[in-house]
């Protein structure tokens, strides 16, 4: 994700400090979230072996589900960045994240008739 470790002394007040019985012994500091998601968008590449632009349709829609659940759309421009590294236009993220709202809406009510049944 792309922290930086650092000693005690040098921590931050956003940093998070560890401690090891009762003493602090190393200081954890978090990037900003758009670095995440840079680091993110880098891991996907590598797991894929290729660039994300060059992937399928369904294949990206898997790419956009998984960076939703990560929570990659709460970042600020993250549908911009996303829909860049994927080589798409934004209106086709959105797409792919609708879609994906309407395929869980309609699991649920399965489930739900089911439930009643």
């Amino acid at each position: 994700m792309g922290a930086e470790l650092l000693g005690p002394d040098r921590a931050e007040q956003d940093d998070v400090v560890l401690a090891w019985e009762g003493r602090d012994v190393i200081a954890v500091r978090l990037p900003q979230l758009s670095d995440s998601l840079d680091h993110i968008l880098a891991a996907m590449e590598r797991r894929h072996g290729m660039p994300l632009a060059d992937l399928d349709r369904k294949a990206k829609q898997s790419v956009v589900r998984t960076l939703e659940a990560r929570g990659a759309f709460s970042v600020r421009h993250g549908v911009e960045t996303v829909a860049g590294a994927l080589g798409v236009s934004r209106f086709t993220v959105y797409n792919y994240i609708n879609s994906q709202d309407e395929q869980r809406a309609k699991r649920r009510m399965a489930q739900a008739d089911g439930d009643q049944k």
